[in-house]
């Protein structure tokens, strides 16, 4: 006896969406703008047109004052600026200080990461811990070490006269240690955002890949260099160009521990420009010293992006 197949019910397609007309677009990118707009306008007024009016008052004689003159005298400002060794002499410590201190935030917050991702205990108390730094205004933070570093009553020389007692030094004093010194307080300040964004990092590496290394016979330190650091190459990219440009830019941490002292050991290009500026009266010259600074900033962070990129690509 053959059986009759029951006929298979037609599956109804679902209508295509309608087409938007043009004034329907037109409407759409409009109220687009209207919610856009008033969050670019405080970006306009508070990064825009400063930038703008610093880069106008760089080619003006411009000073502090009332009875200041804003005429515009062309490139002075830039040939007088070429030709004071003062300001390449901060220029060469603002980079030694920017990257030493980058490169030692990256070593030690890497390491402080790797640490803070392993099953420990007191995992989340250490992890309070690590962002101690960061909860501090950099004020209080060079107040603090300026008493750590002090060579009469500081707890550092306490510590280190235990084995020495004839040991005494100014630790922000001497010419040949104040920028180090200053370079370890720096280090101190920004190495918990580097932890915390690296160990975000690592904490997004899937755990199958680092099984499937083990299982190969991968040690800790091959694991460590063909797995977790290929991971983490676009995190530390990032974190290591926002450090470099926050480093380079720093002013509060260094003028409270050393005021760019002693003879201008510490001297980094914003204390140089801050003293033209407000010391000197001459608005004008320090404009022509930022305008230099973000110019020399930004073509290094490009070059240094364009190799990141470009091993990656060839990786």
């Amino acid at each position: 006896m053959s059986t009759i197949a029951a006929p298979t019910p037609e599956v109804s397609q679902p209508p295509p969406p309608p087409r938007r007309t043009s004034r329907q677009v037109i409407v759409r990118r409009r109220e687009m703008a209207a919610l856009v707009i008033p969050s670019l306008i405080p970006i306009l007024i508070f990064s825009v047109v400063p930038l703008l009016n610093g880069v106008y008052l760089a080619f003006t004689e411009a000073t502090l004052g009332r009875r200041s003159s804003n005429a515009f005298v062309g490139i002075d400002q830039f040939v007088k600026l070429f030709g004071d060794r003062q300001f390449f002499d901060s220029f060469r410590i603002g980079l030694t200080w920017a990257i030493g201190v980058t490169l030692l935030q990256l070593v030690a917050g890497l390491t402080l990461a790797l640490l803070l991702n392993a099953n420990l205990r007191f995992q989340g108390i250490a992890r309070l811990l690590a962002l101690v730094p960061w909860a501090m205004p950099p004020v209080i933070v060079a107040i603090i070490w300026k008493m750590i570093y002090n060579p009469n009553s500081g707890p550092l020389n306490g510590f280190i006269q235990l084995f020495d007692p004839d040991f005494r030094l100014d630790w922000l004093g001497s010419f040949e240690v104040a920028l180090p010194a200053a370079i370890v307080v720096g280090v101190w300040v920004g190495m918990p955002q580097t932890t915390v964004t690296l160990l975000a990092g690592l904490q997004q590496i899937p755990a199958e890949t680092v099984e499937a290394a083990e299982m190969d016979g991968a040690g800790a330190l091959r694991r460590f260099w063909h797995v977790t650091l290929p991971s983490l190459r676009p995190v530390i990219t990032s974190i290591t160009s926002l450090n470099f440009i926050w480093n380079f830019n720093s002013f509060g941490l260094v003028y409270v521990l050393t005021e760019g002292g002693p003879g201008g050991q510490t001297m980094l290009p914003m204390l140089f420009a801050y003293n033209a500026a407000f010391r000197d009266g001459d608005i004008a010259y320090a404009a022509a010293m930022g305008n230099v600074m973000v110019i020399v900033v930004v073509a290094l962070l490009a070059f240094y992006l364009w190799t990141q990129f470009r091993a990656e690509r060839d990786n």
